[in-house]
């Protein structure tokens, strides 16, 4: 089947478009740690048996008089050792390239995206797909049949989902306060400061289920209790909101490989002392009362709707821009940190043997965390525009002082 040659970008991804900039390039990272060094032809044709697999991800985004645009392109992926710093930028306007990167180091394969092109969950499946033909290239006998993409067809994975459920209802705001964002100075040149901290899953889960909650609103408590430590007494009335971007898979019947998330928020105030198993359980509560399928349609039927409003469709697209980016700047105002759970990575059996781990990172203007395991192994993936470190260092000492073991690697930075 043949595809078409463009199609408009969904919504979501329309805000990455307005937003993104030098600190924020809006690209995610995906990496997946193999047993054994990577030999770099090897990824090249992986990655070019990948695409055929994955052709949506072989577009360019153009500017159109009222929305950007994305269009087939003929620039081929070019497999590299990796130098440059995580998360880099992957549109600039105007410029023919592509809005993803493969690349290795040592044993690990990076796959770097411009999220206007995908989510986490379209991300996570494209960097299986890259391992999986790698795998097969480098032991053919172990890897026959293995299947990795859903086999949805063409038209499933270019699906703009937002628009194919949701879009029926009135404009609402969302009613959030502003919150505290911890952090001071931010870093100089751009630049952002990524953690990755490590925790034995089968220490850690059992302290979520003696507090009765999931390990969401556990690890997400201990934020907010993290971020109370670094809080100075005339902020104090100031809620802390941890956002959290939600697969709407989960929920829709979509196979699509674009966009299809949405973010749910918990908040709470300090205004009086309050334990680690209240807090969590507050957190769980909230979480699961914002996860309800109708609470969820409601917000991306007010999100949607808004592109369907004549006056707004008929303005041109660097007005547009300008009012997406003070609607998105007002938006971050009203969260502290984003958690984001990519969840139990589980690659077939016959790729696992050859898999020590998974991790993945966000650029934020902002403190953002992914959080994923694989083999009883908890990766955070923190990411920080700010020059102090107090927040992450008062999360990891709140684990420690658990009792359980935590490592933590970071990147290096210029103060």
């Amino acid at each position: 089947m043949s595809r078409e040659n463009w199609y408009q970008v969904d919504n979501v991804a329309k805000v990455f478009l307005a937003t993104a900039a030098k600190r924020d390039t809006r690209t995610l990272r995906v990496s997946c740690y193999l047993k054994e060094n990577i030999v770099p032809e090897l990824l090249q044709k992986a990655v070019e048996n990948a695409i055929q697999v994955r052709p949506q991800f072989q577009v360019r985004i153009r500017r159109g008089i009222f929305w950007h645009y994305m269009e087939d392109t003929d620039i081929q992926p070019v497999v590299t050792e990796e130098h440059d710093r995580v998360c880099p930028i992957l549109y600039v306007p105007g410029r023919a390239m592509l809005h993803y990167r493969v690349t290795y180091f040592n044993n690990r394969i990076n796959l770097d995206l411009f999220h206007a092109i995908s989510d986490g969950t379209g991300a996570l499946e494209f960097l299986n797909i890259i391992v999986a033909e790698y795998l097969h290239l480098y032991y053919p006998n172990d890897m026959e049949d293995v299947m990795i993409h859903s086999g949805a067809g063409e038209d499933e994975l270019n699906q703009d989902s937002y628009k194919q459920f949701f879009g029926s209802m009135g404009l609402k705001g969302s009613g959030l306060k502003k919150s505290y964002h911890p952090g001071g100075l931010k870093l100089p040149y751009d630049q952002l400061q990524f953690f990755e901290v490590h925790v034995g899953t089968e220490d850690l889960l059992p302290k979520a289920k003696e507090l009765g909650v999931s390990l969401t609103s556990y690890i997400g408590a201990r934020y907010m209790l993290a971020i109370k430590s670094d809080m100075p007494p005339r902020k104090a009335k100031m809620p802390i909101t941890v956002s959290l971007p939600v697969n709407l898979r989960n929920y829709y019947p979509s196979q699509t490989s674009r966009n299809f998330f949405n973010n749910v928020n918990v908040s709470h105030t300090f205004a009086e002392e309050i334990s680690l198993e209240d807090l969590a359980k507050e957190f769980d509560e909230q979480l699961k009362t914002n996860l309800n399928e109708e609470n969820i349609k409601k917000q991306m039927d007010n999100f949607e709707t808004m592109e369907y409003v004549a006056p707004v469709r008929a303005v041109p697209l660097f007005i547009k821009q300008l009012v997406v980016r003070y609607g998105s700047k007002k938006n971050d105002e009203k969260v502290s940190l984003v958690l984001s759970n990519l969840g139990v990575q589980k690659p077939p059996k016959e790729m696992a043997k050859y898999i020590e781990n998974y991790s993945a990172f966000c650029s934020s203007a902002n403190l953002f965390s992914t959080m994923s395991s694989y083999d009883g192994d908890l990766v955070l993936g923190i990411t920080s525009p700010y020059a102090n470190t107090r927040v992450v260092k008062n999360f990891v000492r709140e684990l420690t002082a658990e009792g359980l073991h935590v490592r933590v690697n970071a990147t290096e930075v210029i103060r």
